[in-house]
């Protein structure tokens, strides 16, 4: 079992940027993956990023690309997800999630273990 719990979330204004934390306890592995989704209040939940743990290969939204970046702490078993020039489109609440298998994929069935989530406001 593992548990990840999301820290980092807010109020921020368009164009700022946020930095939010995803921390791993419990037993975890060095083939796993960790992903960021995000959802908003009356849509499906949306890939944002993922990470393969043991070399650190990324998978990005296309829409995101360039804008967030996925990154992670081996020794902190944290991964990050750097958010700059936030938009209004970008409010919601974002998850991480933990794919045992390591796929970095971009679907929720992909992924066995999820976070709490983190709100993150973005405010014109």
């Amino acid at each position: 079992q593992v548990q990840l719990v999301e820290s980092g979330g807010g109020l921020v204004q368009a164009g700022d940027s946020l930095r939010l934390s995803c921390t791993a306890s419990g037993r975890t592995f060095s083939n796993y993956a960790m992903g960021w989704f995000r959802q908003a209040p009356g849509k499906e939940r949306e890939f944002v990023a993922a990470i393969r743990w043991s070399d650190g290969s990324t998978n990005y939204a296309d829409s995101l690309k360039g804008r967030f970046t996925i990154s992670r702490d081996l020794a902190k078993n944290t991964v990050y997800l750097q958010m700059n020039s936030l938009k209004l489109e970008d409010t919601a609440v974002y998850y991480c999630a933990a794919d045992k298998l390591g796929r970095y994929g971009s679907r929720t069935y992909q992924y066995d273990y999820w976070g709490q989530g983190t709100q993150v406001t973005v405010s014109s």
